[in-house]
């Protein structure tokens, strides 16, 4: 029996599970293309990015920017492109688009959460339906003889459709629980690389800020009084 004529045999149910099927193949397809790109390309970019930053700020800057078209290039351009603000604000930048790219790579869970439920109760039901045609032309006096055959036959014909939404559903899971494990093992990348560019910053915005505080308090030592002698002048000889 080839897939056309299960498909018939399976009655009018197994059109919806053909579109179910359809979906969730679509939101597959998609999801493993876009996994592909990020995964071959995102640990390499995030490594330059990290050990441009320790040497200049500038440069991992211009790295993060010609990355901008993977998540993980566009979350360390949100931190490197405010440079020049308090660490705690570049924090809260890197940590909104961080919750943006992981709320993006959830795209098509919806999707695959609705096949996932709604095709073995389209295969159950198409087979209560099946089963309800079948029995319903037994009459008492047929049981035991050659009349019940095509019963058991229209009986074996139903299961096709809660086999069809089975299959679908056990399909689209699998996907999906892989697609859920990327998506955590994603974020666990974020929050490293974001940590790790958030301490450099640290570091550099703590010694930049010893410095202004070196030049105020330098300048502020030989400012001139307001009788007009500078201080060193003012002092007793």
């Amino acid at each position: 029996m080839n897939i056309g004529e299960l498909f018939s045999k399976g009655g009018f149910v197994m059109w919806p599970l053909l579109l179910l099927s359809i979906l969730s193949l679509t939101v597959v397809i998609e999801r493993v293309l876009f996994w592909w790109k990020i995964l071959t390309r995102e640990r390499e970019t995030a490594g330059r990015v990290l050990e441009a930053a320790q040497r200049d700020w500038r440069s991992a800057g211009d790295l993060a920017r010609s990355a901008i078209d993977q998540p993980i290039g566009r979350f360390l351009n949100a931190g490197l492109e405010l440079k020049d603000q308090e660490p705690d604000v570049v924090q809260l930048a890197m940590e909104a688009s961080a919750q943006e790219e992981l709320a993006a790579m959830h795209k098509g869970d919806k999707i695959l959460e609705a096949v996932i439920a709604i095709a073995p109760l389209l295969g159950l039901l198409g087979t209560v339906l099946g089963l309800i045609n079948s029995l319903g032309s037994i009459r008492l006096g047929d049981l035991g003889t050659t009349a019940t055959e095509n019963v058991t036959l229209g009986i074996s014909e139903a299961l096709i459709t809660t086999a069809t939404g089975l299959i679908i559903a056990i399909l689209s899971l699998a996907f999906y629980r892989v697609f859920q494990g990327l998506i955590a093992q994603q974020a666990k990348i974020f929050q490293k690389a974001g940590n790790e560019l958030e301490l450099l910053y640290r570091k550099t915005w703590s010694s930049q800020d010893a410095g202004r505080i070196a030049k105020r308090v330098n300048s502020s030592a030989i400012a001139p009084d307001p009788s007009g002698t500078s201080a060193e002048a003012a002092e007793p000889s």
